[in-house]
């Protein structure tokens, strides 16, 4: 009876036909070129936003590292607008730019001075204590200058990939003076 059954909904001579319905079947498959498409283009943006931000937090590390004379507050600040005009980031960002000292008896680096713009507080000794193996081995008494950057991307077609917060961390060491250093709050 089952057999009988599938021969009245006909899908035994449904399955044996080779024809085909170029539009029917164009129907069925463009939704799923058109996701994969979407999909394709989401992963491309978010990488190239991933890009962005790290040229962004080394072109600030770079650009710090350079002064010869004492930066302040409005040259943070418009670090930080640099920062959101590179990336063109449609949420909240954030720029930690930290020096810090390396004591070779302690084997520990000390933070010289640290400000944050953004949601991001200064960071403290006990904070740096705990990035022994994000930082380089340097001589003793040598200052590094280390630059934090925080963005959250949103991908132009909801594919799974929600809205990741993209964070760089870069140290640079200072070029033309034995350290940088900040005046002001």
């Amino acid at each position: 009876m089952s057999r009988k059954r599938l021969n009245l909904f006909g899908l035994r001579r449904f399955a044996s036909h080779e024809d085909g319905s170029v539009s029917l079947e164009a129907l069925i498959l463009m939704p799923l070129v058109l996701w994969v498409y979407a999909a394709m283009f989401s992963i491309f943006e978010t990488y190239e936003e991933y890009s962005l931000n790290q040229k962004a937090a080394f072109t600030i590390g770079d650009m710090i590292s350079r002064e010869t004379l004492p930066i302040d507050s409005d040259y943070l600040g418009g670090a930080h607008d640099l920062l959101d005009y590179i990336t063109q980031s449609q949420g909240p960002s954030t720029l930690r730019v930290s020096s810090l000292q390396y004591d070779k008896k302690q084997n520990r680096f000390y933070v010289h001075w640290s400000r944050a713009r953004g949601a991001d507080s200064a960071v403290t000794d006990a904070d740096v204590a705990s990035w022994t193996n994000r930082l380089p081995s340097i001589p003793d008494d040598e200052y590094i200058v280390v630059t934090e950057t925080t963005t959250t991307f949103t991908p132009p077609f909801n594919i799974g990939l929600g809205q990741p917060e993209i964070k760089n961390f870069v140290f640079t060491r200072p070029r033309y003076a034995p350290r940088v250093l900040y005046t002001g709050r």
